[in-house]
């Protein structure tokens, strides 16, 4: 319970006397509030709080209960008129008043009839305050009256006659609901041409024959009883002239049976309302209906205007076909003349309503209940209007004030009641009465005179909790009579609150417009008036306002994704907030998809209906806050439906479609497919494309093809499904349009001419019954084409050709309806058969050691028989010159296309003796080979010794091991070893070249320095110069007695010094260290020598160039590879290459890469290869101390000796 609180507010300003805000001038009053505990000590006069209807209608089935509650303190005691007179409960057994109320329920079930009861009552409310009284409710028992028994003759007329079918329902209270159906209680269909009047009659603007039936029933529905009400079946036959018997014909002489113009059009004329203008009273508030139905042929339309105005647009509203005007809400400004217009094409007519709108009394401004305290002046203004202006009267305690007892401290001025100077005997309850002749409102309103000390209504010690930055409102809820004074004051010993940031209402509440934290605090309530004073504190705390610092964002998700919002909340540590998930505004759906953790909102397996705006609501007790986000749900559109095909023609059709939903992203195109079901049934094939704006498209057709399209939707996320299919369209057959392609002739046998060709599809055919023409003729000769029909294949067989002519070959595709065009002439030619004659003068140039030139001539044309392929040389090695290295035969082929009459034959063995035939190629084979020609290629430079090793070191001596070359390339004459020292930083010393017999593979260095790393270099020699060579290091052993020389025949040797020192503790432990050093280069050696890495010493290496192995140049020609004779297989590259993975121009060029092919391989026209072939071989070292080389591991572990 509260104050009411009153709309100004003052401030209070500093400078000021304390403002004691004064609630009640001059003409205010008290507003007592519905305070349980205030009430209890309070006396008040009676008011109504509830009572039945002034119309009031009742079922006579059921008991009567008249409404009549009121409050007061003491509890008012209620008495009753009937009629007015009183009305005496107690001498009526039937009517009981219920305890505590004026409520009378009368017993009319057991007994006694709603009838006897019928009449008008008023309550009245009293104590020893006033008196309270009711509006005069009117009781009538609700009626439903049977209809009045008729004899309904069958109505018969003429197709097109007007017809109105009478309701005229009993009189009933209240009206009963007009509605017309047939004996299956299906009611009747209405439309612009029939329908039902506001007084329940059906109007005909013209009858047709199927308005013939014998059950047209008026139905009466009365809603408070629910019961229905049936008038008689109405018959109505409808017949034209055609159908008038002679006898009724007789009857009728000829003007009289045209007059009534049956089915002959004709202009509008009203049913209703008749005449031309009418006049409609309605009172204020109420609907106003306005009607007009007009009967005519064709039926007329009805239109509507009001004369010097404009229809109210939000209250307007057209019923019964626009047959009927409704105004809702009307007032006085709808008052005017309304024209309704009934049209057809005959003509036009018009009626017009002039309306009045009247008003039964409204209030403007209805009496309000005073509570002064004695000595106060106040007023009841009781403000009415209508029309006519209704009158004034006042009841003083429901009394009229004219025979009431008299008060001096009252005065009535018309519509106004003036207290001054009132007493406690003043209080009464006074009745304001506004009538005229529609109606009349009656309103209680009462003066109490209280004299009460201040009370404070608002709990002790109430403690407020607001959020920083926003208003505080401190109440301060208070009673007192005279009103009084109240002040607010802060803290224990604090002033009255006078500052510019303090806003004081007129119902006691203090408000802090923006509360700080500095605004927390104990805060008192003082009310104060002449009889007393009261006073009440509250307490004030200042929290830190909620916010969202992760707020929700915009999301795209494709369908069936997972999407996250994140909603993340700072908030005062003493408020616990709840958050709160909502999908446009209302509750998540109930679905495991949806998933909600401390800061987030979790969407899996995203759908359609997912799309919206999702918002996070964080509440406290005190605030909420909230942020929205979007999800779009898209996704690939669905598919378009509703294809229709139109404009069908021979070769064309337009294809239209209904695009689908494009699941929130813009379709861009659509793709339509077309499968032929009488060709390729299943199988669908590209149309067209149009734009996402079409949704039409023109497509071109071929003929004798039946048609199905079908329609996918295009946008960012992909292809739709495609849509149903289209209904099929089945094209007319033409003659085929295009001839076969891909004709070929060549000849399977040296005896025919085998003629192919791609054949047409079913889609190319055109019609049924595809067939081929097949022509040819021989190209040299004067015959006439030979021509064959053959059914829908891909080749056709002439047998008996000559070997390997020309012919002239021509396919033309034909059907039922004709032949395809002329089709274009190729070449082909009969069958091949192996070559006549072997290739002479063949002779062989050596090049080199590795490299050989054949030459020889071509054999005749006419001798090959074929298609020249070209020419193939088999060539193998009988042994080697040397007679050690004996091998079975291996024959190699190289092929080299066209008419080429030379080649090279690449890859030789040096110091070998080889034999080689040539065989010219066609299509059909190998022709026979020429007489073997042999040849010796000379003596090459042999490759490095297999191996060398260092063994048995010494203090000076080392000795070394060595295996002959793998391919020595002829007779060895020597070896050459050259070796130099290198020092503790890695510089060569002076180099010392030494030869030894090719016999020896074992050889002792002496007079060598003790514990002295030296390099090796070494070579075989023939005569044809050095071979490659291998190189190696080793190490002398350390002057010392009883140590042992380490093993070093890897080349891996290490040595250690050992002084007079060794056995000192420090120099012990030092040696560790660097052995564990030692250890971990020696495994990072051995990695990298396992990978085959080398030291870059290609400086000190001598450039030794292979005399016989020369990079060729362009115009020596290059070679193909060749492969062995017996499995074809090509030879692998075998080149090496220094560390730097450079070839350099000194080393040797010789390479099997490229220099042919095998018996399929393929060579330039020329019969050239392409690439090099070379072998590396190491350079020789350089002389003098200088070097570049980069210090190797073992060097590394010498330098710690």
């Amino acid at each position: 319970m509260q104050l009411k609180i009153m709309p100004r507010r003052k401030r209070l300003s500093a400078g000021r006397t304390p403002l004691i805000l004064f609630l009640c001038q001059i003409i205010s009053a008290l507003d007592v509030p519905l305070d349980p505990k205030l009430l209890e000590d309070l006396v008040q006069p009676p008011t109504i709080t509830q009572q039945s209807p002034k119309d009031y209608i009742i079922d006579p089935r059921e008991n009567i209960v008249i409404q009549c509650e009121a409050k007061g303190k003491p509890p008012p005691s209620f008495s009753w008129t009937r009629n007015g007179t009183h009305f005496d409960i107690d001498k009526d057994p039937l009517v009981t008043m219920k305890p505590g109320s004026g409520t009378l329920t009368i017993n009319i079930m057991s007994e006694g009839k709603a009838e006897t009861y019928e009449g008008v009552y008023q309550c009245t409310a009293r104590n020893e305050r006033g008196a309270a009284i009711s509006n005069n409710i009117v009781v009538r028992p609700s009626r439903s009256p049977l209809w009045t028994k008729e004899k309904l003759e069958p109505i018969t007329l003429r197709n097109g006659q007007s017809l109105i079918l009478p309701c005229r329902p009993p009189l009933g209270l209240p009206p009963p609901i007009i509605f017309w159906m047939d004996n299956s209680f299906q009611r009747l269909p209405q439309s612009e041409r029939v329908s039902q009047g506001l007084n329940g009659d059906l109007y005909f603007s013209n009858v047709l024959p199927e308005d013939t039936r014998e059950d047209y029933i008026c139905y009466a529905r009365f809603n408070h009883t629910q019961t229905i009400q049936q008038k008689q079946p109405i018959s109505v036959k409808v017949i034209s002239v055609d159908e008038l018997n002679d006898t009724i014909a007789a009857n009728l002489n000829d003007t009289e049976f045209y007059s009534a113009k049956s089915n002959r059009e004709r202009p509008p004329t009203f049913l209703t309302p008749e005449g031309n203008a009418s006049h409609k009273e309605e009172l204020r508030g109420n609907v106003l209906s306005l009607e007009c139905i007009a009967e005519g042929l064709p039926t007329p339309i009805i239109y509507w205007i009001k004369e010097d105005g404009t229809l109210p647009i939000n209250r307007t509203f057209y019923r019964n076909f626009k047959k009927t005007l409704q105004i809702i809400q009307v007032s006085e400004a709808d008052s005017g003349n309304y024209q309704c217009i009934a049209k057809n094409p005959l003509g036009a007519i018009h009626h017009t309503i002039s309306v009045t709108v009247k008003a039964a009394p409204y209030w403007i401004m209805a009496p309000q209940n005073l509570v002064l305290s004695p000595g106060e002046d106040g007023r009841l203004m009781c403000g009415a209007n209508g029309n006519p202006k209704p009158k004034i009267s006042w009841l003083s305690n429901g009394v009229p004030v004219e025979i009431a007892p008299d008060d001096p401290s009252r005065k009535i001025d018309g519509d106004t009641i003036i207290f001054s100077n009132v007493q406690e005997r003043s209080s009464a309850v006074y009745q304001c009465n506004a009538s005229n002749e529609y109606g009349y409102l009656l309103a209680n309103a009462f003066v109490n005179v209280l004299a009460e000390p201040p009370r404070i209504l608002t709990s002790a010690n109430t403690l407020y909790q607001v959020i920083a930055d926003r208003p505080a409102l401190l109440d301060c809820a208070f009673f007192g009579s005279p009103l009084p004074t109240i002040e607010w004051f802060k803290g224990a010993k604090g002033s009255a609150l006078r500052e510019d940031i303090y806003v004081l209402h007129e119902n006691g509440t203090l408000e802090i417009p923006v509360a700080q934290k500095d605004s927390t605090g104990t805060y008192t309530c003082v009310a104060r008036n002449k009889l007393g004073m009261a006073k009440n504190e509250v307490h004030l705390e200042i929290k830190d306002a909620t916010r969202i610092i992760k707020q929700p964002e915009y999301a795209v998700m494709q369908r069936g994704g997972t999407v996250s919002f994140e909603c993340k909340l700072k908030h005062d540590h003493t408020l616990i907030p709840t958050v709160t998930w909502l999908k446009d505004n209302g509750e998540l759906p109930n679905d495991g998809r949806f998933t909600v953790d401390k800061d987030h909102l979790v969407v899996a397996d995203v759908r359609d209906d997912d799309g919206g705006t999702y918002t996070c609501v964080a509440n406290t007790t005190l605030d909420n806050v909230s942020a929205s986000a979007v999800l779009s749900v898209v996704d690939v559109p669905n598919p378009p439906f509703d294809l229709e095909l139109t404009d069908q023609l021979d070769k064309s059709v337009q294809l239209s479609w209904t695009p689908g939903n494009d699941n929130n992203s813009p379709i861009t195109k659509f793709i339509i497919e077309y499968e032929d079901a009488m060709h390729e049934a299943g199988l669908w094939h590209h149309q067209t494309e149009v734009s996402g704006m079409q949704t039409t498209a023109q497509l071109k057709l071929s003929p004798y093809v039946n048609y199905s399209f079908r329609v996918m939707a295009v946008n960012s996320l992909g292809r739709s499904l495609p849509s149903e299919a289209s209904e099929q369209y089945l094209t007319k057959a033409a003659e085929p349009d295009t001839n076969p392609t891909a004709v070929e002739g060549l000849g399977s046998e040296p005896d025919n001419l085998v003629i192919t060709w791609k054949p047409l599809n079913g889609f190319e055919s055109n019609g049924p019954g595809l067939q081929y023409k097949v022509s040819w003729r021989q190209k040299d000769g004067d015959d006439e084409w030979t021509s064959v029909v053959v059914a829908n294949v891909s080749k056709y067989i002439v047998s008996g050709t000559p070997t390997f002519v020309p012919y002239l070959i021509k396919v033309q595709a034909l059907n039922d309806v004709g032949f395809a065009p002329e089709p274009a002439v190729v070449m082909g030619h009969s069958g091949e058969d192996l070559p006549m004659v072997a290739p002479g003068n063949v002779h062989v140039n050596v090049v080199n050691s590795t490299l050989a030139e054949v030459h020889w001539d071509p054999v005749p044309l006419k001798s090959i028989r074929g298609h020249l392929q070209g020419y193939r040389i088999y060539y193998w090695k009988a042994q080697s010159s040397s007679k050690r290295n004996r091998r079975h035969l291996e024959k190699k082929i190289l092929t080299f296309q066209g008419s080429k009459t030379h080649g090279m034959l690449p890859g030789l063995e040096p110091f070998s003796h080889y034999t080689l035939n040539v065989r010219v190629v066609n299509g059909k084979g190998e022709g026979p080979a020429s007489p073997d020609r042999v040849f010796n290629t000379p003596e090459g430079v042999p490759s490095a010794p297999s191996s060398l090793k260092i063994v048995n070191p010494t203090l000076d001596s080392l000795t070394l091991e060595w295996d002959p070359p793998s391919r020595p390339n002829g007779i060895l004459t020597e070896y050459t070893l050259k070796y130099q020292p290198i020092n503790s930083t890695h510089e060569l010393g002076p180099l010392v070249d030494l030869k030894i017999p090719a016999n020896k593979t074992r050889w002792t260095l002496k007079n060598l320095n003790f514990s002295t790393r030296y390099k090796f270099y070494f070579y075989a020699q023939t005569a044809a110069g050095s071979g490659s060579q291998i190189t190696e290091e080793a190490v002398t052993t350390v002057d010392e007695a009883g140590i042992p020389p380490p093993d070093v025949g890897a080349g891996k040797a290490m040595a250690s010094r050992q002084v007079d020192i060794a056995t000192q503790g420090w120099f012990i432990g030092l040696m560790c260290a660097v052995a564990l050093l030692i250890l971990i280069l020696l495994i990072v050696c051995f990695i990298r020598r396992n990978k085959g890495g080398k030291y870059p010493v290609k400086e000190k290496e001598d450039a030794h160039a292979d005399p016989e192995i020369q990079p060729m140049k362009e115009d020596d020609g290059t070679f193909g590879e060749y492969s062995d004779a017996e499995d074809h297989k090509p030879l692998k590259k075998g080149s090496r290459t220094p560390s730097d993975r450079t070839v350099k121009k000194e080393d040797s060029d010789d390479s099997l890469v490229d220099y042919g092919e095998g018996v399929n391989g393929q060579f330039n026209e020329d019969g050239s290869f392409i690439g090099q072939y070379s072998g590396k071989k190491e350079k020789e070292p350089a002389e003098g101390n200088e070097s570049s080389e980069a210090p190797s591991p073992v060097n590394a572990m010498n330098s710690f000796v």
